[in-house]
């Protein structure tokens, strides 16, 4: 029975408790303190001078696809013209023949034109994500510096509006901290 009111005494105080707790004045004086950072993540990327080689890397690969496009236009074009030269000799199996092969051809033109931009950009992408996950490494390094709450991206005007009084500006402390991180990686 002494059980039974305690624990009937616990649950009336209970809810006093909570709504004691539900005032925004102490509510507030109880949330923690955040504090914003902010950087420019193209600007950091450009700043690395490992960037650099990774775009000379990706454009050579570029000139290489140029490079068998122009061929297989090149080709394409000069069976087209050897086509259209014969066409009015050729007798009609052979004209439709011709005229299947060219079709192929250009199919798989533009079928080597598609899939060379998807590697390209996949190329592209995997030669970057090892700076992509160094910068945010080093981000994560000068926001906990700096006790930052979170790091907002300036990019692509995804924030109209940051004002600089109540955040800090943590560009330069990354590019200095990656340009640094670099250069000890060049002395290995």
């Amino acid at each position: 029975m002494k059980h039974l009111i305690l624990l009937f005494t616990l649950l009336l105080t209970l809810p006093m408790t909570a709504q004691e707790t539900q005032d925004p004045a102490v509510l507030l004086h109880h949330q923690p303190t955040v504090c914003i950072g902010y950087v420019s993540y193209d600007s950091a990327l450009a700043a690395m001078p490992q960037q650099a080689i990774v775009q000379q890397q990706v454009q050579q690969l570029r000139e290489a696809y140029d490079r068998e496009l122009q061929r297989t236009e090149k080709e394409f074009n000069q069976k087209y013209e050897a086509f259209l030269d014969g066409m009015k000799d050729f007798p009609r199996t052979i004209l439709l023949k011709r005229q299947n092969e060219l079709q192929q051809l250009l199919q798989q033109n533009l079928e080597f034109k598609r899939k060379g931009r998807a590697d390209l950009r996949k190329a592209e992408q995997e030669a970057m994500e090892p700076l992509r996950q160094q910068l945010k490494a080093v981000i994560a390094k000068v926001a906990k510096k700096y006790a930052l709450t979170l790091v907002v991206n300036t990019d692509s005007n995804a924030c109209p509006f940051i004002d600089t009084d109540l955040s800090v500006d943590i560009n330069k402390e990354v590019v200095e901290l990656l340009n640094a991180e670099s250069a000890e990686d060049g002395k290995q």
